[in-house]
């Protein structure tokens, strides 16, 4: 009789493997077979540094997304766009980066991820570069070049985060992971700042495109002299985690192949009957709706906000105050950090004494955070104070989820599917979340507009029909 151990994951049985288990329920299928030892070596100090190199380039990619909101005004005075055309400027980039997302992660499960790395990085920052000597006739090769930069940039977050994975094991991945999704909010304020800084120093928007580019050179030459070209990809031994913290996975026979090569499509059907991976991409998703638009409107609805108070006057000139991208720049540094620390360790505690602590962080935060930035849009018209005080709030809860939805992923998927599984998450959680919510956010005034005028026409109208009634008396 042979040992079922061995046949295990050799094809696409109705059984999958212990990391596509719905959460809650892997912990209990890994402790079907005997007991095997798992190296738990501390990690080499070379894998700190490669860590490092992507934190610094994940960095770098975070905040070329983040420039053109950072100087918003000044775009809009440039190329004389609306609020709904503005919107479309993040939107066409998020389109392009989703629709990229799963290409790369095809590439990033058969591939060598270095090149892919340092293909997307190369051209991510010459187009960053480019984008920064367009003319204001031009406006159409500047959305062209933002869709190209999303292009470039899904290379990196779809494939990054799995090299990370592969370098270490239990905590200190959870650790890792929490530090290189740190530099996302890092990055995105970092975006802000650099963008409203050079606008201000110089009076020239188009500088503020130009020094990414710089730091985007040498993350490529960290990369090249830093990251080896092949890197170990753990077996689901290595990278089989319970909820409980424990590895316990069935025995293999030395020499024997355990997983058989699959196509894509067999990798998207798979995912699809993962629950916990497909609740946890929803939640992402509804999360992204929420980034997108805060990310791209935050600095002007404080501007606007500011006006109506009678805070500031109203901008003409094309370079226009930029001290709201600088605040919320900076309270995005601070609350992102202080909410991926949060996450993780609370996740790192609670899961020794609840299964689903995972998913109860999440929405609970989620919950916490759509309180606060209610309660923002409410009071921004009397107190400005207020609001910039409950946006914080509102972007720390949100902060929380990063590192913890990403770990749920890196458990409830096999390690040969994790760059799919990835690429997918963006795909979804971009396509319904924040591809649409900066354009759908711009057309909200202008919709409104046309409806007030209608309203106003339509009651001047009523009453001319009604002062020319024999009745008209009845209303006067």
């Amino acid at each position: 009789m042979q040992n079922p151990s061995v046949h295990e994951n050799t094809d696409l049985q109705p059984q999958p493997p212990p990391e596509e288990q719905n959460y809650g329920a892997t912990a209990t299928h890994v402790r079907q077979g005997p007991f095997v030892p798992v190296s738990r070596n501390d990690p080499a100090k070379r894998d700190y540094l490669i860590a490092a190199v992507l934190c610094y380039a994940n960095l770098i990619n975070f905040m070329d997304w983040f420039i053109v909101p950072g100087i918003l005004l000044d775009l809009q005075k440039s190329f004389e766009l609306s609020d709904g055309d503005t919107g479309l400027l993040q939107t066409v980039f998020i389109l392009c980066y989703m629709l990229a997302a799963p290409i790369f992660g095809y590439l990033g499960d058969r591939y060598n991820r270095k090149i892919i790395l340092g293909a997307g990085i190369f051209f991510w920052s010459g187009v960053t570069l480019g984008s920064s000597f367009i003319s204001e006739l031009y406006y159409w090769i500047f959305f062209l070049s933002r869709g190209l930069v999303g292009i470039g940039t899904a290379s990196y977050s779809t494939i990054a985060p799995t090299i990370i994975a592969d370098l270490f094991e239990e905590g200190r991945r959870t650790t890792m992971l929490s530090i290189f999704y740190i530099f996302i909010p890092v990055g995105s304020g970092l975006g802000y700042v650099l963008a409203a800084g050079m606008a201000d120093v110089t009076g020239d928007w188009h500088w503020a495109f130009r020094i990414t580019p710089c730091m985007g050179g040498l993350a490529l030459v960290l990369l090249i002299l830093l990251v080896p070209r092949r890197i170990q990809r753990r077996t689901a031994a290595h990278r089989a985690l319970s909820i409980s913290g424990t590895i316990r996975v069935a025995a293999e026979k030395p020499g024997v192949q355990r997983t058989a090569k699959t196509t894509w499509c067999q990798d998207v059907i798979s995912l699809a009957k993962n629950w916990s991976f497909v609740w946890s991409s929803l939640g992402l998703t509804a999360m992204a709706f929420v980034t997108g638009a805060l990310g791209m409107w935050v600095p002007l609805f404080l501007y606007r906000a500011q006006v109506v108070q009678g805070i500031v006057s109203p901008c003409l000139q094309e370079s226009c105050n930029s001290s709201n991208s600088l605040i919320f720049g900076g309270i995005t540094i601070g609350t992102g950090i202080l909410g991926v620390i949060t996450g993780a360790e609370a996740a790192r505690r609670l899961r020794k004494i609840n299964n689903k602590a995972d998913p109860l962080i999440c929405a609970t935060s989620m919950f916490v955070s759509a309180l606060c930035l209610y309660i923002a849009l409410m009071v921004a018209q009397t107190n400005i104070l207020s609001t910039f005080i409950f946006i914080a709030f509102g972007e720390l809860f949100l902060s929380v989820n990063w590192a913890v939805v990403t770990d749920i992923l890196l458990y409830v998927v096999t390690p040969r599917r994790q760059s799919t599984a990835i690429a997918l998450q963006i795909l979804v959680s971009h396509l319904l979340g924040d591809a649409g919510s900066p354009y759908l956010i711009g057309i909200v005034p202008e919709m409104n507009a046309v409806f007030q005028m209608k309203m106003n026409s339509g009651a001047r109208f009523a009453k001319k029909k009604r002062m020319s009634s024999p009745f008209s008396f009845l209303f006067a």
